[in-house]
């Protein structure tokens, strides 16, 4: 397991290729992504699935937003938001249903939310997939999570983009200990 988190790599979307998880280990996959700290057991996320031709239907409703907000947008331009969740053959959208609550604070729930999103990056790796975690401006277009079946208080946490990369990653610059930890001292 240190080792997986040690060579854990994010993937662009439009490197992974199929096959993507089947229906058995896509199911493994949310399972294990549920597995988070949930103070209250209140299940502050749901997932929104993207595979087959629902990715190709999805990327359609990105594009007609787009161009309606941007009208000058050529083919090109159109037909990359057209292509946004149709890159990788499994696209699961994590969904936070965060809220003010009596007794579990709102930011513990948005806690939980990104754990969800890692677990099922690391899920995934574990799998022998690579992924990558992704919002982009779609991911904050309320007239797309409208259409994608989002209630007005839910937002998305991310898209995690999960595929096989062809090739192996290169690391990105890592922070380094002493610049992020510091000792308190009484």
């Amino acid at each position: 397991m240190i080792d997986l988190l040690r060579k854990r790599r994010s993937a662009p979307p439009a490197l992974l290729r199929g096959p993507g998880p089947t229906p058995p280990e896509r199911d493994l996959l949310l399972t294990l992504a549920s597995r988070v700290p949930d103070h209250g057991k209140l299940v502050p996320f749901r997932f929104i699935v993207f595979e087959g031709e629902a990715r190709e239907k999805a990327g359609a409703i990105i594009a007609e937003v787009f161009a309606a907000a941007h009208p000058e947008a050529g083919g090109a331009d159109l037909e990359k938001e057209r292509a946004r969740l149709a890159l990788a053959p499994l696209v699961i959208g994590v969904v936070s249903r965060a809220a003010p609550h009596h007794k579990i604070p709102e930011w513990e729930q948005i806690l939980c939310v990104g754990a969800v999103c890692f677990n099922l990056e690391v899920a995934a790796h574990a799998l022998g997939f690579a992924s990558t975690w992704l919002t982009e401006w779609y991911g904050y277009d309320r007239t797309v999570l409208k259409r994608f079946g989002l209630a007005e208080h839910e937002k998305i946490a991310g898209f995690i983009h999960i595929g096989r990369d062809p090739g192996p990653r290169e690391d990105r610059v890592r922070p380094q200990l002493s610049e992020i930890v510091t000792d308190f001292r009484a």
